[in-house]
């Protein structure tokens, strides 16, 4: 009665890597950027300031990039935003498990000179 749905994976695919100073989150999409897997550190288990741990992103890529190539995923382009410990370790981890990576992007917004300063303190 139930029958079981599976995924169906492209080979090629994007990873999505947002290393914030407490958390690191990942998300593994098709070409046209429609999510397919996704997780963070606090997912995996970590609670707290261990969160931030590079070893706290290498977990959580490492799991979710199983799953996606178990599923049959190759090749990722990857796009790292933010100024997190993880942003090095979560790279290292996509190589370790052994996803072709084609193309490394730096996505951190950067401000033009963003919003007007407070106005200055007077004591």
């Amino acid at each position: 009665m139930a029958t079981k749905v599976t995924k169906t994976i492209p080979v090629k695919g994007r990873v999505y890597i947002t290393a914030t100073f407490n958390n690191t989150l990942v998300t593994i999409t098709d070409e046209h950027g429609n999510a397919l897997y996704w997780g963070s550190s606090g997912l995996v288990g970590f609670k707290g300031a261990r969160r931030a741990t590079p070893y706290a992103a290498t977990t959580a890529v490492e799991g979710v990039a199983r799953k996606a190539m178990d599923a049959g995923l190759r090749e990722v382009e990857v796009f790292i935003k933010g100024p997190g410990a993880g942003r090095d370790a979560a790279l290292r981890a996509l190589k370790a498990v052994g996803l072709g990576i084609t193309l490394i992007a730096d996505v951190t917004p950067i401000p033009h000179n963003g919003v007007r300063p407070k106005k200055k303190r007077r004591v």
